[in-house]
Order: C-alpha cells, then structure tokens, then sequence
C-alpha cells in the first residue's frame, strides 16, 4: 500500500480483545475448567455460565468456578490452602485444550495481515494470563502477528484501567485520535472511555450474558470485515470518532 493510501486509513494503532473478539475461546475454556472440577470431584458447569465469567481473567475465571460448585464466596476459594495447586492443575489442562475447540472469527486473519501491510500496528490488550495468551495465539497461528502483546500480568494494572492503552500509544508513538479499540464487552468500552479513545465492538462474544450495545460502544460492527483497510479506507473521518 502507497503511503497515500496509508494516509487515507483513520487509524494508526488498533488494540484488540482476545476472547470473544478475535477468537471463540469459551468451549475449550469450558472444557479445562471441567477437566480441574472433575479431577476434584465436582460437577462440571455448562459452557453458557463459562462465557458469562469470561472477561476478567483466566485465574479469576477459575475462582468463580469454584466457588459455584463448593458454594462459597470467591474470596473464600482465593485464600484456600488449594488454590495454588488447583490452579496449577487447570494450567495443565487448558494448556492441553487450547486450540482444540477455539476458532477465529471470520475474516480476523485476513484483516489483521492486511492492517499489517498496510503499516497499522496492532496490538493485543487482553486480561487473560500471559501464558495462557501465548498458547492461544500459538495455537492459531497469530504468535507473530502483533505488535505489542498486553496480558492481564503484563502491567501492574489491567482492564479497564487504560494503561495498556496508553503504553502502546506512547510506544508507537500514535495520538488518541488515530488510535482504536476493538472488544466484544463492558470492560472493554470502559478501557477506551478511559483511555479517551473510540471504541468499536462485535456483538458475538462474551460480555456477562448481555448485548454489547448496551455498553454504548461508538460502531458495533458485524464482524472483522469491516476493519480490512478497504473498509476503513472507505469512511469518512467524521465517522470514526466518539
């Protein structure tokens, strides 16, 4: 792509959700998750109520499970003497999971190699932990496909508090105002309010159980199609912004 046509894209830098937005994680989440109950003797959840707790990170997923099937309070789950080896346990079991039931969205991989080419820089901004972000995006092949990767332990803060956001913008050097965020929920339209940049989101992935719209997100977008350059080239710039 000429740097014109560089020049007529609105955005420099796009951050993105992982689960939900680029890729459908919750069956093979749900599935190591089970794999750790039963390993205890617990019953199983169902794969809708996994998707619910999605969102917050990986472990604190895992908390939340346990604390439905042992009928206790999260807190009480994360001061068990247990915790730690159980947590270990469901490592080794989403580690054996991942790729296993997860797919991209359509038209992700396309439109992430085209932003690519097209000189945008992309970036992950994700709560899920760094080990689990990189078996996830190894198992899709997207392991190279990044700029920047921000996992939930990346920084000393994660989502919605903005400072991925702005780690990135300071890194690549791109103003707010041709920055982006894409996500699929609440914690993610909230991050980009308090980042002070737009925010567009897909309306097939995880957000506790509600529609996305009603989080308010600036464009809902049906899927990655409309991120590819051609699409984006084709807006106008009054209407990308908040």
């Amino acid at each position: 792509m000429t740097a014109g046509a560089r020049a007529a894209l609105p955005f420099d830098l796009i951050l993105f959700d992982l689960d939900g937005t680029l890729i459908e994680t919750g069956p093979e989440i749900a599935d190591a998750v089970n794999d750790t109950l039963r390993e205890l003797q617990l019953a199983p959840v169902d794969e809708a109520q996994v998707t619910r707790w999605i969102g917050h990170g990986t472990r604190e997923l895992l908390i939340q499970a346990l604390a439905h099937r042992r009928g206790v309070s999260p807190d009480a789950v994360r001061q068990s003497p247990d915790f730690a080896h159980i947590e270990t346990r469901f490592g080794v079991h989403y580690g054996q999971r991942c790729g296993t039931r997860s797919r991209l969205y359509p038209h992700v991989r396309e439109s992430l190699a085209a932003l690519r080419a097209a000189g945008v820089r992309l970036a992950i901004v994700t709560n899920k932990e760094g080990t689990y972000t990189a078996r996830v995006l190894a198992a899709h092949g997207l392991d190279d496909a990044f700029d920047r990767v921000i996992s939930g332990d990346t920084l000393p803060v994660k989502k919605p508090n903005p400072l991925a956001v702005h780690d990135c913008q300071l890194r690549f050097a791109v103003a707010a105002t041709r920055t982006l965020f894409v996500g699929d929920s609440a914690i993610d339209v909230a991050t980009a309010r308090a980042a002070g940049v737009p925010v567009w989101c897909v309306p097939y992935g995880y957000n506790a159980g509600h529609p996305v719209a009603h989080s308010q997100p600036d464009r809902i977008i049906a899927d990655f199609g409309a991120l590819h350059p051609d699409a984006l080239a084709a807006l106008r710039s009054d209407t990308v912004q908040p």
